[in-house]
C-alpha cells in the first residue's frame, strides 16, 4: 500500500479485547493505513539530524465538538519540519473527522508540505483507564511509521496552548541532547498508594463498543516489588528513541509494565514514568518537568483550574512552552496569539521560513524560503533558562528518577 504524505485515514479498527491483542494490534495497524494524496511540492528540502534544528511528532488530542480547538492549536504550533497526528476521539462522529480532514487539505501550507495527519478510525478512550496509553502507543507507532526522523513526541489535547512560537521551541531544544525525556515524575506515592496504586480496574474502552466508566475490582493487590512505582503529569515530552524502546520493546520492561498499568487507574500518569524509570538504559534521562504551565485549584480536584487573562502575565513569566487549560475561545488566546505568536486568525505562527511581505491582508507564511533556519523571538530567552535550569538541576544529581 503506497503511502503519501497526507493526512492518514485509517482502514483498520482496532478492538483491544486483551493486553494480547493490544500489542499485536500495535504492530498490524503500522501496516493497515493509508493517506488520501495530493501532489507534495518543497520549496526547500528538509534536512534531519544534529547539525539542523530538531523535529517534533505532536499527538493531538480532542473529543465530540473540539474540531475548531484541534485546528487552532494546530496553527499555533505549525512549523514544516514537524509530524502531526490529529485524533478526534469515538465520542466525536465521523462527520467530524472528514470535516477536519477536508479542512486541513484546504490550507495551502498543510497541503504543501503534507505533514498533518488525521486519524480516521478514532480509539475509544475512558479518561482512568488503559485505552489512554493505548492510543498513544497506538499514535507514537503511526508517527514513528510516518516519519523516523523526529527527535521528541509531544502530547497536546484541545485544552492546551503554546506560550512559545514553533521557532522558540525548536532554538532551545537545538542545544539539548536528543536522547533526553521530559516527565513530572516521583516515586513519593503518598496517598496515592492506596487510591491509584493498589486498586484494581478494568478498561471497558478496551473491549466495549459503547462508552463507559471503569470497573473496580472488590480486592486490592500490593504495591509492585518487581519494580519502582513512580507517578506524575500525564503530558510528556518524549524522545524518539524512547518511544522505540516502548514500542520495538528488545527489553520486556514495557511489555511487563504496560501488562501491569492495563488493571491500574490512571496510567497514562505513571506508565511512560515508570518505564523510563526502571530501564538501566533510560533512567537516567528524565528531566523531571513536563514543560507545562498549570494551575491548581485548591483543594486540588481531578482537572487543573480553566486559565484565563487574569493569568496572563503569570503564564508568560513561567518560561513554560505550554499551558492547559482553556476554555473555548477564551479571550487570552488571542492576546497569546497577538503578543506572543504574532499570528492572525487561521493563520499559522510566523517562523524564519515565512518570507511574504506581512500587512493586513497577506499571510507572511504564504511564501516559503529555507525550513531549517529558525528565528527565535524575546520569549525564547524564558524558556532557555527554564530548561537551563531544569538540565542543571538534572546533571547536579546522580540518577535523575527519585
Amino acid at each position: 500500500m503506497a503511502i503519501e504524505k497526507k493526512w492518514v485515514f485509517t482502514l483498520f479498527s482496532v478492538t483491544f479485547i486483551s493486553i494480547t491483542t493490544l500489542l499485536f494490534s500495535i504492530s498490524f495497524f503500522i501496516s493497515s493505513f493509508a493517506f488520501i494524496s495530493t501532489p507534495t511540492q518543497f520549496p526547500s528540502p528538509i534536512q534531519y539530524g544534529n547539525s539542523y534544528p530538531p523535529s517534533f511528532a505532536y499527538y493531538i488530542t480532542g473529543s465530540g465538538g473540539d474540531t475548531d480547538r484541534l485546528l487552532r492549536l494546530l496553527f499555533a504550533v505549525y512549523h514544516p519540519r514537524n509530524s502531526y497526528l490529529l485524533h478526534l476521539d469515538a465520542d466525536a462522529s465521523d462527520e467530524e473527522r472528514i470535516q477536519l480532514a477536508l479542512t486541513i487539505l484546504k490550507v495551502p501550507v498543510f497541503k504543501s508540505f503534507g505533514n498533518v495527519y488525521v486519524l480516521g478510525k478514532p480509539d475509544r478512550l475512558v479518561y482512568m483507564g488503559s485505552s489512554n496509553i493505548a492510543a498513544t502507543l497506538h499514535a507514537a507507532a503511526v508517527l514513528l511509521k510516518i516519519n523516523t526522523a523526529w527527535d521528541w513526541f509531544i502530547t497536546l489535547s484541545s485544552a492546551d496552548y503554546p506560550l512559545l512560537t514553533p521557532d522558540d521551541i525548536a532554538h532551545v531544544f537545538s542545544s539539548v541532547r536528543r536522547d533526553l525525556n521530559f516527565i513530572d515524575h516521583t516515586s513519593d506515592l503518598g496517598w496515592k498508594e492506596y487510591q491509584r496504586v493498589q486498586p484494581i480496574v478494568v478498561d471497558p474502552g478496551i473491549y466495549l463498543a459503547r462508552r463507559s466508566q471503569i470497573f473496580y475490582a472488590s480486592e486490592k493487590r500490593p504495591t509492585p516489588e518487581a519494580f519502582k512505582f513512580f507517578t506524575g503529569s500525564p503530558w510528556v515530552t518524549l524522545s524518539r528513541s524512547f518511544l522505540e524502546y516502548c514500542i520495538s520493546g528488545w527489553d520486556d520492561l514495557p511489555r511487563m509494565l504496560l501488562m501491569y498499568f492495563t488493571n491500574a487507574i490512571l496510567p497514562q500518569e505513571s506508565y511512560f514514568h515508570s518505564v523510563s524509570c526502571n530501564s538501566p538504559e533510560f533512567n537516567t534521562m528524565s528531566v523531571n518537568s513536563d514543560l507545562r504551565y498549570i494551575v491548581w485549584d485548591n483543594p486540588p480536584t481531578m482537572e487543573p483550574h480553566f486559565l484565563n487573562v487574569t493569568d496572563y502575565d503569570q503564564m508568560i513569566q513561567s518560561g513554560a512552552a505550554f499551558a492547559r487549560q482553556f476554555q473555548k475561545n477564551d479571550p487570552v488566546l488571542n492576546i497569546i496569539d497577538k503578543k506572543i505568536l504574532m499570528r492572525s486568525r487561521h493563520q499559522v505562527a510566523p517562523g524564519a521560513w515565512c518570507i511574504a511581505l506581512k500587512n493586513w491582508w497577506t499571510d507572511p507564511c504564504s511564501k516559503w524560503g529555507d525550513v531549517n533556519v529558525v528565528k527565535p523571538g524575546p520569549q525564547a530567552e524564558k524558556f532557555r533558562v527554564l530548561m537551563s535550569g531544569l538540565l542543571n538541576d538534572s546533571n547536579a544529581e546522580l540518577s535523575r528518577c527519585k
